[in-house]
């Protein structure tokens, strides 16, 4: 709306009251609109053609009717509100609004009309979602027979509730496991059952809390009796649960020897069993001397490298052999470390030397056990056992082995005894040729796994040691 003044002060200064009056008069209406519909309206009074757009902070859609516009101006009625980003424009002097889709809104009905197959939005108050939510809940079935099949699928909670009342759970800890499972071991004559109780019991001797206290119960003199048992199975499993139990287990260790477990082991592998007892019987006995040169001193002294030796030349599988070469690496490089430790500790610091270290470069006994949780001194030699055992000539022999794990054993075997078997090697007549085909052979291999990227792979490893072999027999 304009006002236009002419003619004479006095009247203009009429026309000018009337217009102040009529635009007082025009922004209650209004305002009465605005708070009549509740809606967010920004009001532009430059004429009656101007626009609005809808904002967001005064925006409340809830509890009213949600006017669509379009792409052309439509006039709403009182009351109706209209979505946001929407274009309104109000006349002054009716009150009346008209409202249309903005440029955003308009932008989006562009692209959904250029992909009709896209799903077009639809817009519901609050009232049309409370009762599209209300039909749902009642068209879903109560009765017949598609509903008694679906309420058979699944049980009440009621139902559910008495029957974990009903059931008696029992936790049990470790300590009172093992103590049911040697309880029973000790009352049943069920080869069976006693069978899977050891089973049971070899799955929690891997804890080195739970190994102590099986020791604790008696459950070590159990497992020794059923290495003298006449079953092989339960020489087999007893060994098993006996090599779990020892295994970086000191308190254990000891144990065992106190009841003369390494007497009983040697025993088993110095007669006539099946190969899988064997088996379970090194895994004890590489259980008990690991990390133990009391035991490793009684083992030599006892004539275990002489009773490995010969299991050494029965097996002709191999799978017995890579496991005492893997045995006989460990003792030889234990004993060299704690030489090496030794040699560089002051005699102040280090105290009397401990506990059954083995000499490998003396003929002679070894230095003498200091006094710990048994009375030791005993002798044994780790370098006469060596020879008298011909492991010289025994360990070379897994170098004719096609696995290469097998090969990579042999040869670090073969180079810890260097000290000792130096002699033999030079004069071994078919090492020196054998080292000569494997190198070749490796050399291929090196050059495989560099093609693929690898400088630096397992058969690089192999081939150094064999250069290292080859240069220390020269």
């Amino acid at each position: 709306m304009w006002v236009v003044s002419s003619g004479s002060p006095g009247r203009s200064s009429h026309l000018w009251t009337v217009a102040f009056l009529i635009l007082l008069q025009s922004y209650q209406i209004v305002q009465g609109h605005v708070e009549k519909s509740s809606s967010a309206l920004i009001v532009v009074d430059e004429g009656g053609d101007e626009e609005a757009t809808v904002g967001d902070e005064f925006s409340d859609e809830e509890d009213l009717e949600v006017f669509q516009p379009t792409d052309h101006w439509q006039t709403i009625k009182p009351g109706q509100a209209v979505p946001r980003g929407s274009h309104v424009r109000l006349h002054l002097q009716t009150g009346h609004r008209d409202v249309r889709l903005g440029a955003e809104q308009m932008r989006g009905e562009e692209q959904r009309r250029d992909r009709p197959h896209e799903a077009s939005q639809s817009y519901w108050s609050a009232e049309e979602l409370k009762l599209k939510l209300k039909k749902m809940k009642d068209s879903s079935p109560r009765s017949g027979a598609a509903y008694q099949q679906d309420q058979n699928k699944f049980r009440s909670i009621e139902d559910l509730r008495k029957d974990l009342a009903t059931l008696n759970l029992l936790v049990e800890t470790d300590f009172q496991v093992i103590k049911r499972l040697l309880d029973q071991l000790n009352r049943t004559s069920s080869t069976e059952q006693r069978l899977q109780i050891l089973l049971e019991l070899e799955y929690l001797v891997h804890q080195v809390d739970n190994a102590q206290t099986l020791c604790s119960m008696g459950g070590l003199q159990l497992l020794l009796g059923g290495l003298n048992s006449s079953d092989f199975r339960l020489q087999d499993r007893s060994a098993f649960v006996l090599g779990s139990a020892l295994a970086s287990n000191p308190t254990v260790q000891v144990e065992a020897m106190e009841r003369g477990g390494l007497q009983k082991l040697l025993t088993l592998l110095g007669t006539q069993r099946p190969l899988s007892v064997k088996k379970k019987a090194l895994f004890a006995l590489a259980s008990l001397l690991r990390h133990f040169p009391f035991a490793q001193s009684h083992f030599l002294s006892h004539g275990g490298l002489q009773v490995l030796s010969e299991v050494f030349r029965e097996d002709q599988g191999g799978s017995v052999r890579v496991r005492i070469v893997t045995l006989l690496y460990d003792l030889i490089t234990e004993e060299e470390l704690h030489s090496k430790v030794s040699t560089d500790e002051s005699p102040d610091r280090l105290g009397p030397r401990s506990k059954g270290s083995l000499d490998l470069h003396s003929k002679g006994s070894p230095d003498q056990c200091s006094k710990g949780s048994l009375d030791q001194c005993s002798k044994g030699s780790l370098r006469a056992g060596l020879q008298e055992g011909r492991w010289c000539s025994l360990v070379p022999e897994l170098l004719d082995s096609a696995e290469h794990d097998w090969r990579e054993k042999g040869l670090q075997t073969m180079l810890a005894m260097v000290p000792v078997c130096l002699d033999q090697y030079r004069r071994h007549g078919s090492l020196p040729v054998s080292l000569g085909s494997l190198k070749a052979q490796y050399r291929d291999l090196v050059h495989q796994e560099q093609a693929l990227g690898d400088d630096e792979g397992y058969f690089r490893e192999i081939l150094d040691l064999l250069h290292t072999l080859e240069l220390k027999m020269k």
